[in-house]
């Protein structure tokens, strides 16, 4: 985390305290009142919404523990609910959480539901933030550097073909992007766009982009035999649509540089067998960590500074991505945000050992 009025863990347990004697203030009031009682007790509630489980293993894998334990050492009383990929229900759930009060806001959008819940919030005055993806009149954005998680992956396919002993200047690359809904897909895309280009390469085919690895499957599958079968790398935003195009590779027995984010289990198991050239890191547990640094800041009144702003001038906390390759995949294990054993099953026992990796 890099802005410039960062909390320190020590100073969490502090802030912890405080809160928890209903001391917080500052931050916005904790809504309406509702049915959960009001006052100083609803500032201790933080109210959060993952978006769905299927975009991603992440949300209730990792962010979900990693909130959670977060916020309750930080003292505050927690309401973190999945909207399981439906924007109705997204709604409801903030309905829902405001009339019981909220202290402070942490939303994942879903197709552009988070915007409608921050001016609602914001209008009760209590404190929005963004997390991981943008959200229109959002108070702040946590997340990582999404362009940089975008050049780590163009990177990535460059390097792969260059590999290979391809001219990435001449080489056939599909480009399989996210869904457009979600605001951080033109940020992934500009900056793998970006490196890719600047190395000669422009997309052979680029299908629509989504979230979704069967449906990323389907869409690979098309654009190949448009292409009569002939592939030199696929750019996938991320690595549930690095699976689909891999399943669709390995019908056709093709080995070929594909990217991918989020070091799932199914990423990096790929990534070990030599299918996905690599995967981008997010330490999700930074991300978290920072987003609940800031939810007690602005508890506390105070205006945390960003190093970054998005195009609308929301500031924008930015953690840095890491690009893991096979020789990489122990260091996520060793942060604990992979299981050993869940890893290293099956045909992916012998390239764990290879890389002394033991669960």
């Amino acid at each position: 985390m890099r802005h410039s009025s960062r909390i320190s863990a020590v100073a969490l347990a502090g802030v912890s305290a405080m809160l928890l004697a209903g001391c917080a203030s500052g931050g916005g009031g904790g809504g309406n009142g509702g049915d959960g009682g009001g006052g100083d007790a609803e500032a201790t509630r933080a109210c959060v919404i993952l978006p769905d489980a299927a975009s991603s293993p992440r949300w209730e894998n990792n962010d979900r523990p990693y909130l959670e334990e977060g916020l309750e050492a930080a003292g505050f009383e927690i309401d973190i609910q999945n909207a399981g990929g439906d924007t109705n229900k997204y709604a409801t759930i903030a309905d829902q959480q405001l009339t019981k009060g909220c202290g402070v806001m942490l939303l994942v959008d879903y197709n552009g539901a988070g915007a409608a819940v921050a001016e609602k919030a914001k209008g009760e005055g209590i404190p929005v933030i963004a997390y991981d993806r943008p959200i229109e009149g959002a108070d702040y954005y946590v997340s990582f550097d999404n362009v940089e998680v975008g050049r780590l992956e163009g990177q990535s396919i460059v390097d792969g073909l260059t590999a290979a002993g391809k001219d990435p200047a001449e080489a056939v690359v599909v480009y399989m992007g996210g869904d457009p809904a979600d605001g951080n897909a033109k940020m992934f895309h500009d900056g793998a766009v970006e490196v890719m280009e600047a190395a000669g390469i422009t997309p052979a085919a680029e299908p629509p982009g989504i979230w979704d690895g069967d449906k990323s499957a389907t869409n690979f599958e098309q654009a190949l035999t448009s292409l009569g079968g002939t592939v030199d790398a696929v750019w996938a935003a991320n690595d549930t649509n690095a699976a689909g195009v891999i399943t669709v590779l390995d019908k056709n027995g093709l080995t070929v540089p594909v990217s991918g984010q989020d070091a799932s289990i199914a990423g990096l198991q790929n990534v070990l067998l030599g299918k996905q050239t690599a995967t981008v890191y997010k330490p999700i547990k930074e991300e978290a960590d920072a987003a609940i640094e800031l939810a007690v800041a602005l508890l506390e009144g105070e205006t945390p500074e960003a190093d970054q702003e998005l195009e609308d001038g929301t500031p924008y906390i930015a953690v840095t991505p890491i690009l893991v390759g096979p020789e990489e995949v122990k260091t996520v294990v060793d942060a604990g945000d992979a299981d050993a054993a869940e890893l290293c099953e099956g045909e992916v026992a012998a390239a764990c050992e290879e890389q002394g990796i033991s669960g």
